[in-house]
């Protein structure tokens, strides 16, 4: 099977801040596809559509344009996840909302692959890349307050059940990623973006539905 060979873009002048935008834009772009493996300097320079002194000239070496990458990544990562819990909270959809932003943007982007690569390379990944805690607290906050406006009688959502469902649902949301649409397509559901969407609509329907029994 062969690869698709990348377009090599026009070389133009670029202000110092544009040239390493770029340059990330372009190493981001590997580090999804195929891993931080495949983030070689002549490879990324010629992506950008510059010379590979260009790139040494940003970063000094390989492995500091990887470590600048990984890390900017990871910042945009939490920044968005950040951003779809402090919406959720004033969205009438609650955790419904900040689940679809969530898993949209995991899936849709494909930064969810990210995590699994850098997994498999053996790069340690903070804690707070993805802000669990924040989003376990938030999905319990609401079953508290639905359980409280329904005056249930049994027992109240435990913590422990909060953290495990919003588990599972990370999982399976960076999981589709990687072998989602080969799955969907095995078992008959389809394979392009439709199929990607309705499963993900499924998945959301489920969690919410434990979360909110």
């Amino acid at each position: 099977m062969t690869s698709k060979k990348r377009a090599r873009p026009t070389r133009r002048r670029r202000t110092a801040e544009d040239a390493r935008s770029a340059i990330l834009d372009a190493a981001e772009r590997r580090l999804i596809d195929a891993g931080p493996a495949s983030i070689r300097l002549q490879e990324v320079a010629a992506d950008v559509g510059v010379g590979h002194p260009t790139v040494l000239h940003h970063f000094g070496s390989r492995e500091a344009l990887v470590d600048a990458v990984v890390q900017r990544a990871l910042d945009n990562v939490h920044a968005q996840v950040l951003a779809a819990i402090t919406e959720s909270a004033t969205d009438e959809g609650g955790f419904a909302s900040l689940f679809e932003k969530v898993a949209q943007w995991l899936s849709d982007s494909g930064r969810g692959r990210l995590f699994y690569w850098l997994a498999l390379e053996g790069i340690e990944v903070p804690d707070d890349s993805i802000p669990l805690q924040q989003i376990v607290a938030a999905a319990h906050a609401q079953r508290l307050r639905r359980a409280e406006e329904r005056g249930c009688d049994g027992p109240r959502p435990t913590l422990e059940d909060t953290r495990y469902t919003v588990v599972l649902a990370v999982l399976a949301i960076t999981a589709q990623g990687i072998l989602g649409p080969r799955l969907l397509e095995r078992v008959g559901a389809g394979s392009d973006e439709r199929a990607r969407k309705r499963f993900r609509a499924w998945l959301g329907e489920l969690v919410l539905r434990h979360l909110d029994r």
